[in-house]
Parts: C-alpha cells; structure tokens; sequence
C-alpha cells in the first residue's frame, strides 16, 4: 500500500486536539505500514540507535534530472513506533537527496507537538532514523 500524504497526516494532527486520540492516530498509522519481509529485517537495515527494533530499507532511482530519488520502506515490533516509522517515511520518501538534506522531519515532529509527547528513548530512536536517512541522502549524493 501507498504511504499517506504528508499533508494529510499532519491535517488530521490538526483535527485531534486529544492526546490519548493523537496516539491511537500514530498507532493505526503503524498498522497501515506494510510489513518488511523477513529478509530485509536484516543487520544492515537495522537502525542503530533506536530502543525498539527499527528497520530501514533505501532503494535509490533517478529522476529527469538525474538527480537522486531515495525511496523508503520500514518496519518496527512496537506499535506505536511503526506508526512514527511511517510518518518519517511519508515526509521522506520520493524526495529528492538535496530536498531530503534541506527538510527536517524533527520539526514537523515539534510543530506536531510530538516531540514534547514522545520518552527520551523514541525521541533518539527518531532522531537515529533522520540521521540514516540523511546519511543515505549524502552517499546517494556522492555517487551521483
């Protein structure tokens, strides 16, 4: 299945002022992430850093331009960090690397007001997905 549009998970942030309800939002978000297979639960895309199992699978394309595209697809064993697996991966996937190094997901997090709602442990586990990313983005950049 697709991933949501950015701007329509944050519109429905917008519509919850709850935060019991904001958190059952970014739960069933989770459930809408599709599984990784087994064989990309691997060492490789696993996410250092992060208190739950978080894996992170890049594939990188070209557009017109010739610019690089990152796509990605993650996965996690704990609800809720699905759900923040997915929201980092709708505000990133199918950007360009330049687009990716000039955006910060950690202040749509702010703005969201997820940021002061999620433990010190979520909170890194975010921040170590963003940093791969990224790191993803410079290396897809280098090769161009």
């Amino acid at each position: 299945m697709p991933l949501p549009n950015i701007d329509e998970i944050i519109e429905n942030f917008s519509l919850i002022d709850d935060w019991e309800e904001r958190y059952r939002y970014v739960i069933e978000l989770g459930r809408t992430l599709d599984p990784l297979p087994e064989d990309a639960r691997n060492e490789t895309n696993k996410v250092r850093g992060c208190a739950s199992q978080v894996w992170l699978e890049t594939s990188i394309s070209r557009n017109v331009s010739g610019q690089p595209v990152l796509e990605f697809r993650g996965d996690s064993d704990a609800h809720i960090v699905r759900g923040l697996v997915l929201i980092v991966l709708a505000f990133y996937s199918g950007r360009t690397a330049d687009e990716i190094l000039a955006s910060d997901v950690l202040e749509l997090f702010g703005t969201l007001g997820l940021t002061a709602h999620l433990t010190p442990q979520r909170s890194n586990g975010v921040r170590s997905m963003v940093e791969r990313i990224r790191r993803d983005a410079g290396a897809a950049l280098q090769t161009a």
